[in-house]
């Protein structure tokens, strides 16, 4: 392989976009989609991303899904299932990632979209930066540990060496009461248990 292949192609600033504004363009030789296409190609992806939260939930894990994309095909897919492995890494960003990764056989994944239902934490902002996702698409946000929007905000550091743009908002409200009904439920059954 040569050393080309694997380098980072220029990547663009962070951009914070709502669903329902027109989407970014995060370079200037891309063409421009309109805001309905977008829209509706985003939602067809979380959709797939919501399917596998709904995986991760029927093996008893926090339901949060991920899908990797890459020029409109699926090249990665993953749910959180850090009890199942014994891996506190094993957030569903990740198994995409890893995924993928092995499906390119590289560890970088330039000109890649990632969907996921939750906002991601650090540890997999850190990891979409390292892998040079250039787009992440989440749904709802993650009050708590959320590293996007909610806490951190490390989209918005200008020290890294690559810059990651985000869309949040897709699907919101179907990837929140996921995670609600979720945690709703496990309090009913450990209260059964008392």
């Amino acid at each position: 392989m040569e050393p080309e292949e694997i380098l980072p192609r220029q990547s663009f600033n962070s951009m914070k976009i709502m669903v329902d504004q027109a989407p970014a363009m995060p370079h200037e030789d891309e063409p421009s989609l309109d805001k309905n296409s977008a829209s509706a190609e985003h939602e067809h992806w979380m959709g797939e991303a919501i399917l596998q939260a709904r995986i991760a939930a029927e093996q008893g894990e926090v339901p949060v899904g991920a899908v990797l994309i890459e020029a409109g095909k699926l090249i990665g897919s993953g749910f959180n299932q850090p009890i199942m492995r014994h891996d506190a890494t094993a957030h569903a960003e990740i198994v995409a990632l890893r995924a993928a990764s092995v499906s390119k056989q590289n560890y970088r994944l330039p000109a890649t979209i990632l969907y996921v239902t939750i906002e991601p934490c650090t540890m997999c902002v850190g990891a979409l930066i390292h892998a040079r996702v250039d787009l992440l698409v989440f749904g709802a946000r993650e009050p708590r540990a959320g590293a996007v929007v909610s806490q951190n905000k490390l989209l918005d550091s200008q020290h890294y060496n690559h810059k990651l743009s985000y869309v949040e908002g897709v699907l919101a409200a179907q990837c929140s009461t996921l995670v609600q009904a979720f945690f709703k439920a496990k309090r009913g059954v450990n209260r059964r248990a008392d």
